[in-house]
């Protein structure tokens, strides 16, 4: 099933000729609506959620799908996700650089893709467990997907994945990278050809989502530390000309706190926050 966000470059005449089941949006709904449409649409035990810029390696679905099978505790299972830049640049999995082994958090709450950019090294090949795994490429369990009601449509792009990870934690699920199962990946390539300003709705979007994020779900005493970020973050945007972007980002969460807050009580009220926040500042081989 491929939702189409209102493209413009050929792809609804692909699939109609192609005969791939799709849905069609007039406009860019955004990644974390589409996904929730797509799923609807959809009754398979698991969803495989993929950005349009991904290429899969052969028997990358078949050893998600094994992992997932055969551990009930697991709500999400991710691939080893390379780097491709590219048709041209696509060289052995062995060679790649990383794009993601799994998400991470730090210490105040922001998300990272582990291993990104780097050279594949032994640490990275082993199958173990993460925080959450990266919306690029990921099969997710469909009753985590139901229950949870799926990514928060209001954060449109960005940090979705995230929001939706530590939900899943607090919940009690788990998740797992695989790296046996290998996908390249572009990212951003459907972001930067289609906005006008792609970094400045960048900067706008991961300012909004990051903070409504660490609002759901971050102890009171993590606030210092967040704080100071943040002002760091806005430092970072006026050396790189976003100030404006980055700033009406946080600005716009005030506009859900009084949303945001009654998510965080209901959330430590029918989870186990402690699920999810001791992943802070792990990496490798946290549990």
């Amino acid at each position: 099933m491929v939702v189409d966000n209102g493209s413009t470059d050929g792809s609804l005449e692909y699939l109609e000729r192609e005969g791939v089941p799709h849905i069609s949006l007039p406009r860019n709904v955004g990644f974390a609506a589409a996904v929730n449409l797509g799923v609807a649409r959809i009754d398979a035990a698991a969803v495989l959620v993929l950005n349009a810029d991904t290429i899969l390696e052969p028997g990358c679905v078949e050893a998600l799908y094994a992992a997932l099978a055969a551990d009930p505790r697991l709500g999400g299972v991710q691939p080893r996700i390379l780097q491709l830049e590219g048709e041209a640049a696509r060289r052995s999995a062995a060679d790649a650089r990383l794009y993601s082994a799994g998400q991470a958090l730090t210490r105040d709450g922001r998300a990272l893709e582990q291993g990104m950019g780097e050279e594949q090294q032994a640490r990275f090949l082993g199958r173990r467990e993460v925080f959450g795994v990266c919306g690029a490429a990921c099969l997710l369990r469909r009753e985590l997907f139901e229950r949870l009601g799926g990514y928060d449509e209001s954060y449109f792009a960005f940090y979705e994945d995230v929001d939706l990870n530590m939900r899943a934690r607090i919940a009690g699920w788990h998740f797992e990278y695989v790296p046996e199962a290998v996908v390249w990946h572009v990212g951003n390539a459907s972001w930067l050809s289609g906005f006008r300003r792609p970094a400045a709705d960048n900067a706008r979007l991961v300012a909004r989502n990051r903070l409504a994020t660490q609002l759901k779900f971050m102890p009171l005493s993590a606030a210092p530390r967040i704080a100071a970020t943040e002002l760091g973050s806005l430092i970072s945007a006026v050396r790189q000309g976003r100030l404006s972007a980055t700033l009406a980002g946080k600005l716009n969460v005030l506009r859900w706190l009084r949303r945001l807050r009654r998510e965080r009580r209901a959330l430590l009220a029918t989870g186990d926050a402690e699920a999810a926040r001791r992943w802070l500042g792990g990496g490798l081989g946290v549990r």
